[in-house]
C-alpha cells in the first residue's frame, strides 16, 4: 500500500491525505510528500478514531479488527488484504464486505496499479461513498461487550 501511494503521490492532486506508513516506510513517506501541504504522513495514528472522523474515504488492510472498526466508523473502504496472512484470512474478509456492497479491494499484488487511480475515483464519488457507508454500517456489530457479557453470565448464572 505504502509503495503505492508514494509512486502515485501526485494523483491526489487536492485531496487531503492522512497516511499512516508504520515505521519502515515512514522515511521514505516523509521524503514523498515533503511539500505536499496536503500530505500528513507519520508511521502511527494513536488515536484512529480522530482520524476516522476526518476521513471521507479509507485505505485498509482487512483483518478482523479493522473491519469491525470500519463497520462502526461506517466508512467508504478500499480493503488491500494482506496477502501473507494465515490461509488468506484477509482476503476472504474483505471478499465478504465486497460481496455486501460494503467495500472494494485491491489485491496487494495489484494496488501498485490500481490502488490510487480507484482511491481518486471515490473520492470523487459522493453517491457510492454513501451507498458504501449504508451498507458497511448494517454490518456494525455496536453492543459487542454486552453481548460478550451475556454470554459469560449465561454460563455462570444460577444452576
Amino acid at each position: 500500500m505504502n509503495e503505492a501511494v508514494a509512486a502515485h503521490i501526485a494523483e491526489f492532486g487536492d485531496i487531503q491525505l492522512v497516511w499512516q506508513t508504520g515505521k519502515p516506510f515512514a522515511a521514505e513517506a516523509a521524503a514523498v510528500s515533503k511539500g505536499r501541504e496536503n500530505v500528513w504522513t507519520n508511521d502511527f495514528i494513536p488515536q484512529m478514531e480522530y482520524a476516522f472522523a476526518a476521513a471521507d474515504v479509507v485505505i485498509s488492510r482487512s483483518g478482523a479488527m479493522s473491519i469491525a472498526e470500519l463497520c462502526v466508523a461506517r466508512k467508504p473502504v478500499v480493503f488491500v488484504p494482506f496477502p501473507f496472512a494465515a490461509e488468506d484470512h484477509q482476503t476472504a474478509n474483505a471478499q465478504h464486505l465486497v460481496s455486501k456492497g460494503a467495500g472494494l479491494m485491491v489485491r496487494d499484488s495489484e494496488a501498485r496499479d490500481q490502488l490510487v487511480r480507484l482511491v481518486v475515483e471515490l473520492c470523487g464519488d459522493k453517491a457510492r461513498q454513501q451507498q458504501l457507508k449504508e451498507n458497511i454500517g448494517r454490518l456494525a456489530v455496536v453492543d459487542a461487550a454486552n453481548r460478550i457479557a451475556g454470554e459469560i453470565l449465561k454460563d455462570i448464572g444460577p444452576k
